[in-house]
């Protein structure tokens, strides 16, 4: 009797929903494993994989034309519904000639800016009507989620047409009172620059984009936000101050005062997150929050992105906070431990000033 490996992936999707795992790892020579709470753990009752195994439980999850596509692109990012309860953004790959998956588990009910413990403040930046907002941090903290709870905040409170440019969708959006179209990189758009080009001209309100990858990308964003759209976007940096470099250095030297000036007058806030794991259970964010006060604006006009920490520290009554404060003020409300603030912090000494310790 063949090997029924859609019964077996479905019965470690079951664990991964069963013990709230953000993640399920498919690879050779180790148990198939899962995250909780930011921590590995091996299923360790179930068998090493062995090549065969693998191919068989990530080959049950792809058409004809996706399997065509990783054997060829020696990769592929897709997300996958599983029985309408869950769904599952998953990139399969190869390494070391074998096959191995990563699969991110996606709530199907969409949690609100209070829900995630995120600030109200978040609110602010959604209700605005243009401008350029970002969601920043390292992998696996949160940026998507926090950017849905934003799409969400609108899609229940204003009437706007909202158009979403993901690689793959990860949350799906029920219709309030917004139009929402979602678009998927590879299936319904060839690329996020090509989608977001197309979206200027689909009327839109608000752009959320999944992520930005290049200088066309960015560039357009900025054109977007400047040209009365609110765009909403994600970067894989590490605090505002890096993000606003980021931006800034991927064009050529001509081109940089040009983006500054567009920068500076688009930008409404950074928010940098990351996930920590909490005292008792559970993981809590904890953010850097940049507001674009007319102290940014010049500081990004004059090229002088090293002083914008200062002036993060020093505007609290704007609404805006330092890592470093958020962090202390968690380890003071005893949710996270020193040890834990020490870990993820960008100025451990300056933490430890803030703690007392």
């Amino acid at each position: 009797m063949p090997r029924d490996f859609k019964a077996e992936l479905e019965e470690f999707l079951e664990i991964v929903g069963e013990n709230n795992a953000s993640d399920l790892h498919l690879t050779v020579g180790k148990h198939p494993s899962i995250r909780v709470d930011g921590q590995l753990r091996d299923l360790a009752k179930y068998p090493v994989l062995t090549r065969e195994h693998a191919e068989g439980l990530i080959f049950s999850l792809l058409n004809e034309e996706q399997k065509a596509k990783l054997l060829q692109m020696r990769e592929i990012d897709f997300s996958y519904s599983y029985k309408e309860k869950s769904r599952f953004r998953i990139n399969a790959f190869f390494q070391k000639g074998y096959l191995s998956a990563a699969l991110r588990f996606l709530p199907s009910k969409i949690r609100t800016i209070k829900q995630l413990n995120l600030p109200p403040i978040l609110e602010k930046f959604a209700s605005r009507s243009q401008g350029f907002f970002l969601v920043v941090g390292p992998t696996g903290h949160g940026k998507t989620t926090t950017l849905a709870a934003m799409v969400d905040y609108i899609n229940h409170n204003f009437n706007k047409h909202i158009i979403t440019i993901e690689d793959p969708i990860e949350y799906l959006f029920n219709q309030d009172k917004c139009l929402i179209e979602q678009r998927e990189v590879g299936s319904d758009t060839l690329s996020f620059n090509r989608a977001l080009r197309s979206a200027l001209r689909q009327d839109p309100d608000v752009i959320m984009l999944g992520e930005m990858r290049d200088l066309e990308t960015i560039s357009t964003a900025l054109t977007a936000a400047e040209t009365g759209h609110l765009v909403l976007a994600t970067l894989h940096t590490n605090n505002a101050a890096q993000t606003i470099d980021r931006i800034i250095d991927i064009f050529p030297a001509e081109a940089k005062n040009q983006v500054r000036s567009q920068l500076a007058a688009s930008l409404l806030g950074i928010v940098s997150q990351r996930l920590l794991p909490r005292v008792d259970f559970g993981r809590i964010p904890a953010v850097e929050i940049l507001v674009a006060n007319s102290a940014v604006r010049n500081l990004i006009r004059e090229g002088k992105i090293y002083q914008i920490d200062l002036v993060i520290e020093t505007s609290v009554e704007e609404g805006m906070v330092s890592l470093n404060r958020f962090l202390a003020d968690l380890v003071h409300k005893k949710e996270i431990s020193m040890e834990t603030a020490l870990n993820y912090s960008l100025n451990v000494s300056d933490l430890r000033m803030l703690i007392g310790k």
